[in-house]
C-alpha cells in the first residue's frame, strides 16, 4: 500500500472509532469521511461496506491497545505496567459499548467474530499478568480469565456519568486483590 493511501487509511480508522464511539450505530460515512479529511470515494475504496469499516475500526482498536503492552512493560514496573494498560482497556471498552450496536449488524451480516480480537485481548493479559507475578509484584495464584471475568465489571459503566473514576475505582480494587499476597506486598506488611 502506498504511503498516501496508508495515512487515509489510518485517519479514516481513527475518524470511524471517534464517530462510532460518539454515535453508535448512527454514525454516518459521510461523517466519518469529513472527520478524515477524505473524500466519500476514498472511503468506499478502502471500505467497501460499512460492516467492513465496524470491523477494521475495531479491529485497529484492539491492536492499538494490545501494542502498547511491551512498552509498559520496558518503561514501567510490571504491576505498575499491568495497571496502565488495564486503565487503556477501560477506555477500549467504552468505546466498544458505543460501537456495540454497529459492531452486531457487522457480525451479524457475516462480516467476522470478535473471537480472535478477544484472543488477543487475553494473550496481552496474560503476558502483563506473568510479567507481574515474575517480579513478585501481584500474586501467582489469580489465572487470566479470572482477572479478565472480574474486568467485565468494566463493560457496565455508566458512560452518561463520570466513568473514568468509577473505572479507576474498580481497577484499584482489582489490582489490590492482585497485589495482596504477592512477594512484595507481604515484605510491606512484615
Amino acid at each position: 500500500m502506498r504511503a498516501n493511501a496508508r495515512r487515509n487509511r489510518d485517519k479514516l480508522l481513527s475518524a470511524a472509532l471517534e464517530e462510532f464511539t460518539r454515535c453508535g450505530n448512527e454514525a454516518s460515512l459521510e461523517g466519518i469521511a469529513r472527520r478524515a479529511d477524505v473524500g466519500i470515494a476514498t472511503l468506499y475504496r478502502h471500505f467497501p461496506t460499512r460492516e467492513a469499516l465496524v470491523l477494521a475500526a475495531y479491529r485497529h482498536e484492539v491492536e492499538q491497545l494490545c501494542g502498547t503492552a511491551d512498552a509498559l512493560l520496558r518503561t514501567l514496573p510490571p504491576d505498575q505496567a499491568l495497571r496502565e494498560w488495564m486503565d487503556r482497556l477501560a477506555s477500549y471498552t467504552v468505546t466498544k459499548q458505543h460501537m456495540s450496536e454497529a459492531l452486531h449488524a457487522a457480525s451479524s451480516s457475516g462480516g467476522g467474530s470478535s473471537a480472535e480480537s478477544y484472543a488477543k485481548v487475553f494473550s496481552t493479559l496474560d503476558g502483563l499478568l506473568a510479567a507481574a507475578v515474575e517480579a513478585g509484584t501481584i500474586r501467582s495464584d489469580m489465572e487470566t480469565g479470572d482477572v479478565m471475568l472480574a474486568m467485565t465489571a468494566l463493560m457496565r459503566l455508566d458512560t452518561s456519568k463520570d466513568w473514568q473514576a468509577q473505572a479507576r475505582r474498580l481497577l484499584d480494587l482489582l489490582m489490590d486483590g492482585l497485589r495482596a499476597g504477592s512477594r512484595d506486598f507481604s515484605r510491606e506488611d512484615a
